[in-house]
């Protein structure tokens, strides 16, 4: 057991610092790392005092984009509050003369400003708004196009907790044929604990990387809580976020696992193969599925509904951006979306429209509860943060967010059932449902 002393001499050392006073000649190790840090330093200072001048700038080019060119609400919005950046300048030096006078270890300078920044955008109170490091943005800039090497499974993130989960596990794929589960929770990789990092960083940094290489996953398994050790081997993942199968009376059933580049082509597709077999009935199973990119699920309900909006974004001032469905075909009918409490995001937007169209039954668990939108924004220097920029609705106008969406039929799936087998009570209420409609 470790004891917590008191250093006899720090309560004194603020005393002189306030008034003026503190010693300038500290032991020599001191002075010289101090040195070493100073240039950095005195810039730091100047660059926390130009932060808000900084961020304001790249907003405007953001909101020049999003507004094509309807910016000046910026300057005339806001509820007047605004940070003391000499108090924080002064906060700051104090901090940095406590560390070169008592902290232990060399510090690495580039960590401590990343954290501050970091801990800027904490401060806000909204999981979804972060910092990202040069490495983390260089990481994120890569395009999901629907191919990569990876292990081929799709995670979800609590956004209180900042557990990941692993939601779904794709056939034949290294997820598979290593052994991991949906509901492993990811512990470590390589022996690094993982619990807290960034959903999309964790992804393209660690789980994402060269065709070939192995690594080591660690995770919590079941209510034993259980760890188990997984070598998983990166492969070309060529990712299948669409499946089908027909059922009984001609009922189709598409599975859809993640709103990926590659979804809507899929989506279309597996509809089209089950209309050639001769299905009457569709269920789509979007249980587990944690989301993805806004413009697939706005194609595919055009692909599925008549012509209308589906879609609209509203930022804090208002500014609204609406989506609509304009092919005149649509897929008429009788139809059931199943969900979970993983349903997410993207599937949430999928699901709240189906039920305003009133295009069928909704059958499971109340779902997430996501209905923000987040952009990322470059700061200019190789780092950028990720900020929740607006709200989306279905076109009721129904806010979600923090709520959910419940289903018209609400049904717990039974333990030990797995989902898209004949186990599957939740599907099979569905399969009920459908039967019983003409």
């Amino acid at each position: 057991m470790f004891e917590h002393h008191e250093n006899d001499d720090f309560e004194e050392y603020i005393k002189e610092r306030k008034k003026g006073t503190t010693e300038t000649n500290v032991e020599q190790r001191i002075e010289e790392r101090a040195k070493r840090r100073r240039g950095k330093l005195n810039g730091f200072l100047c660059f926390i005092a130009g932060m808000a001048v900084s961020f304001v700038l790249v907003y405007v080019g953001f909101v020049i984009a999003l507004n094509k060119g309807g910016f000046t609400h910026i300057f005339t919005s806001g509820n007047g509050s605004k940070l003391d950046y000499k108090k924080i300048e002064e906060k700051t030096s104090l901090l940095q003369s406590i560390i070169d006078k008592y902290f232990l270890f060399d510090e690495d300078m580039t960590k401590v400003e990343d954290g501050i920044y970091a801990g800027m955008m904490n401060g806000l109170d909204d999981p979804y708004t972060v910092y990202y490091t040069k490495e983390e943005y260089k990481a994120l800039n890569e395009d999901t196009e629907g191919k990569y090497s990876g292990i081929g499974a799709s995670v979800s993130q609590n956004p209180k907790t900042k557990i990941i989960t692993i939601v779904n596990v794709f056939d034949n794929s290294p997820a598979k044929e290593g052994g991991l589960l949906p509901g492993d929770i990811i512990y470590k990789i390589d022996g690094e604990e993982v619990t807290g990092t960034d959903l999309d960083v964790l992804v393209k940094t660690k789980i994402r990387g060269v065709e070939g290489s192995s690594f080591t996953m660690t995770v919590i398994r079941g209510d034993e809580k259980k760890q188990v050790d997984l070598n998983l081997t990166r492969r070309s993942i060529e990712v299948q976020t669409v499946s089908s199968k027909m059922l009984n009376d001609g009922i189709g059933y598409v599975a859809v696992s993640q709103f990926d580049a590659v979804t809507s082509e899929q989506f279309k597709s597996n509809i089209e193969s089950l209309k050639s077999q001769g299905m009457k009935k569709l269920i789509v199973d979007l249980r587990g599925n944690p989301g993805g990119l806004l413009d697939q699920v706005v194609d595919m309900l055009d692909y599925i509904l008549p012509e209308g909006l589906v879609l609209y974004t509203e930022d804090k001032n208002g500014n609204r951006e609406e989506y609509y469905a304009k092919d005149p075909g649509e897929l008429k009918i009788p139809m059931v979306v199943l969900v979970n409490e993983n349903s997410a995001s993207a599937s949430e937007v999928f699901t709240a429209t189906f039920k305003d169209f009133k295009w069928g039954k909704v059958v499971g668990k109340t779902t997430f509860g996501k209905g923000i939108v987040q952009n990322v924004l470059p700061l200019g220097d190789g780092t950028a943060i990720k900020i929740t920029t607006q709200h989306y609705y279905p076109p009721s106008g129904y806010d979600l967010h923090k709520v959910g969406i419940k289903p018209d039929v609400d049904v717990d799936l039974n333990e030990g059932a797995v989902i898209g087998s004949d186990s599957d009570n939740q599907l099979g209420t569905a399969v009920d449902i459908l039967k019983s409609e003409e």
